[in-house]
């Protein structure tokens, strides 16, 4: 059975990224066959794998569009058992442009139909906003993981986030679950992160996940060389946690 998990929070700068590269590339690892989709029109996961994403003659824009399918536009085994249906800015057009669609928030949904069976896990990066785009990946997913930053304002938009994942369950997608949540730039030093993690496990009826991504140099440095933590520094704390998640994750989905 192939899951397909949606990696989304409207709040940028919290580690949604960096979790889909290397959350899907730990899982690879583990010898699990995955698929990232990049529904960012940043195209920051694309050019985390090293992809330059402004010379591609197909993304998931001209996908969602109908001018390619979804073999034209994947790029097969980036890193072993991983394959990638990249984005760039282009897709910052595709809201203007499927208004007026038909079934607008089922696209992706059906083009992965195509595909998702190749593959153990799908991993969508979500853009940092509840648009279209966000609404496209949360139907096509059968969950929802949250990456939440250790500070003050954790929880703002977090109620919202939930919000719509229980409105896309209601109207759009009734099999939507909370794939749960995951606390990123973690610092075991300070009291604040340790009070944030407290406090939201407390606030939240949804699942917490028991690792913590901690703030690490080499996993800030990794995007820039085009490479997951775990090719870049495989001994980095920032891989063993991503790692350490992604067993969770793997143990969870049995």
């Amino acid at each position: 059975m192939t899951k397909i998990i949606a990696v989304a929070n409207q709040k940028g700068g919290v580690g949604k990224t960096t979790t889909a590269i290397n959350l899907s590339a730990a899982l690879a690892e583990k010898g699990k066959k995955v698929l990232v989709v990049d529904i960012d029109p940043q195209g920051n996961t694309t050019s985390g794998f090293g992809i330059e994403k402004n010379e591609l003659e197909n993304t998931v824009y001209e996908l969602m569009l109908g001018e390619c399918s979804v073999k034209d536009c994947m790029i097969e085994d980036v890193i072993p058992n991983l394959s990638i249906i990249p984005s760039n800015v282009n897709l910052a057009a595709a809201e203007i442009e499927l208004i007026e669609a038909d079934k607008k928030e089922y696209i992706l949904k059906n083009e992965l139909d195509w595909v998702k069976d190749k593959f153990d896990f799908v991993i969508i990066d979500c853009p940092p906003s509840l648009s279209m785009l966000t609404v496209n990946s949360m139907t096509a997913s059968d969950s929802v993981l949250v990456p939440i930053q250790c500070e003050y304002y954790a929880m703002e938009g977090l109620s919202q986030l939930i919000h719509t994942i229980n409105l896309v369950k209601k109207k759009l997608n009734p099999y939507l679950e909370m794939e749960g949540v995951v606390f990123t730039m973690y610092d075991s030093r300070t009291n604040l992160s340790q009070e944030v993690v407290e406090s939201v496990k407390e606030a939240l009826e949804e699942r917490v996940f028991e690792t913590n991504i901690p703030r690490n140099v080499r996993l800030a440095e990794a995007p820039s060389y085009g490479m997951p933590i775990c090719k870049y520094d495989a001994n980095s704390a920032g891989a063993l946690a991503y790692a350490s998640l992604a067993d969770e994750i793997i143990k969870v989905n049995k």
